[in-house]
């Protein structure tokens, strides 16, 4: 089979590519997914998420594990990444946050050009279908559509009444450059009334719509095993699907999609990479790239956890059986019950030391007791607080663990190898147990589960390193740039290689400051008039 663009990954960035290239019909696309096709029940209902993230069984979930992290007392880290797709969007807590404006203007000045707040702006106007609608910063007319929470829980603004007591500002909108303060997230949830309440994954909100179209090819349940060369230019994709190898080829590019992990895997495989990596693994040298899989950076979160007096929330109980079939038929009505949760509801951006420019960790504030990823479960109901370093320090690596194709990569984030990420996690938790312990938020809660009384600094890193691991957020390990260790360069194309780019969160030269789901469709946006050869869309505030 051959067509003009292959894409490898149908997560969030494959998605949105998949749909923008079709949009030309003169041009044949074909979109390679591992898993399966992301449209069932669970994944469109949001609370589902609870069967699909701890990764028992393996859900629509690649469920990787770290290597042990010595930061961590040795302990293996947990990475769920969405397989389906749709890719994390199908399986993550929905939450719509861009980051903060000077993230994007570091990339600019990291050598990134093109790639600056103001110059990103209009692809995340874009991509967008706001509930707000559409104004300087936001749009109204995208594929995706990004919601106000349908129903939220008590509990939740009274998280977010305690932190405006402690005199945190408080917004409804992160999303307008400067996202330091506390609120409710929005969500990338539909809003229209055929489909209210329903999860709007990345598939749900490109693909779908244009499976009709002839010139988009869609592979499910197929695992790409390396990409194939022609000299230095990628010539296709070999596959394995339904126990058969097979050779997608590609006219114009090929554009790998598969995240963090994923991505400078088959890279790797391919024989692209740090020499050494590749002759450890009897993998061939096809072309030396010695950033490949570096840089990896994560936002590694720790999480307090309270059980409450209230039961307006997610819990183990007799009630909780009969309270979900209920809100369960109410979610199908009308899409506004408790079943469209994202769990973490209640927001902050807040920094650890009033001298910063930008708030240094994020709050989630999730509607139930929260242990080692929902993996490890306790009767009752509760509420926890995660607290995550939005700007880590620490860097790690992907590589592989196998020459086999099969095999999950070798992740290695690093996880507090900087001593700084500790420090600020440890103000952060202080920080978010004040919150915890003003009224009203502290009217629901009965006792704290994991910290008894108010920690000292060693008890408290103890604690940490005990318990904390990844809130998802894995980037980097094909990075930006125009350095010597780069991976891409701004136009996203592979140093040294014809028609390979990369398209993903793996191309971010730094982590942004919150969740990485909407940068990464940003990113596929903007990288779509790239591969199209378009005008880039004019700056924010420029004039036309």
């Amino acid at each position: 089979m051959e067509f003009d663009y292959v894409i490898v990954g149908g997560g969030s960035a494959g998605s949105v590519l998949a749909a923008r290239l079709s949009e030309d019909p003169a041009l044949r696309i074909c979109l390679i997914e591992a898993g399966g096709p992301g449209d069932g029940l669970l994944v469109r209902t949001p609370a589902a998420v609870v069967a699909m993230l701890p990764g028992r069984p393996k859900i629509n979930n690649w469920a990787y594990e770290t290597v042990p992290q010595v930061g961590l007392n040795g302990r293996r880290g947990y990475q769920p990444r969405g397989k389906v797709l749709g890719g994390s969007s199908a399986i993550n807590a929905m939450l719509y946050i861009r980051g903060h404006a000077a993230d994007y203007d570091e990339w600019a000045n990291l050598g990134c050009a093109g790639w600056s707040w103001r110059e990103v702006l209009p692809y995340f106007q874009r991509a967008e279908n706001n509930e707000m609608g559409a104004d300087a910063l936001h749009g109204a007319e995208g594929p995706l559509q990004v919601s106000h929470q349908k129903a939220p829980r008590a509990i939740s603004r009274a998280f977010v009444e305690a932190g405006r007591r402690l005199q945190i500002r408080h917004t409804t909108d992160f999303n307008r450059g400067d996202n330091e303060g506390i609120g409710l997230y929005q969500v990338t949830q539909f809003h229209d009334p055929a489909r209210n309440g329903e999860r709007c994954s990345a598939a749900a909100a490109y693909v779908y719509p244009n499976m009709h179209r002839e010139n988009l090819c869609i592979l499910i349940r197929s695992h790409a095993l390396r990409v194939l060369f022609d000299g230095c230019r990628a010539s296709g994709v070999e596959i394995l699907q339904g126990g058969e190898k097979k050779v997608i080829a590609a006219r114009r590019e090929v554009i790998l999609s598969g995240g963090a992990f994923n991505s400078p895997q088959l890279l790797q495989l391919s024989g692209v990479g740090r020499p050494e990596d590749l002759a450890a693994q009897g993998i061939a040298l096809h072309h030396a790239l010695t950033g490949v899989g570096q840089n990896l950076q994560d936002h590694l979160d720790f999480t307090l956890a309270y059980r409450t007096r209230d039961r307006d929330n997610f819990g183990i109980s007799l009630q909780a059986g009969m309270t979900l079939l209920r809100e369960a038929l109410k979610w199908r009505l009308d899409g506004r019950s408790m079943i469209a949760t994202p769990f973490a509801e209640g927001a902050a951006f807040l920094k650890t030391d009033p001298a910063l420019t930008r708030a240094d960790i994020q709050l989630h504030f999730v509607i139930s007791i929260v242990d080692d990823h929902a993996r490890r479960l306790h009767w009752g109901h509760g509420a926890s607080c995660h607290i995550c370093v939005l700007r880590p320090k620490s860097r790690g690596t992907v590589s592989l663990a196998s020459a086999d194709p099969l095999a999950a990569p070798r992740i290695d984030p690093g996880f507090l190898s900087e001593r700084a990420d500790l420090d600020v996690l440890m103000r952060g938790v202080r920080q978010a147990r004040r919150i915890m312990a003003e009224a009203p938020l502290a009217d629901y809660l009965t006792r704290e589960l994991f910290i008894a009384q108010e920690p000292d600094d060693a008890t408290l890193e103890a604690h940490i390193r005990a318990r904390a691991d990844t809130i998802y957020h894995p980037v980097g390990t094909c990075r930006m740039g125009i350095d010597a260790g780069a991976v891409v360069g701004p136009d996203l194309r592979v140093h040294g290689l014809d028609a390979l780019r990369v398209v993903d969160a793996s191309v971010m030269p730094r982590l942004v400051g919150g969740n990485t789901n909407a940068p990464t469709i940003m990113i596929a946006e903007k990288a779509a008039d790239m591969i199209l050869g378009r005008p880039a869309m004019p700056p924010a505030g420029a004039t036309v």
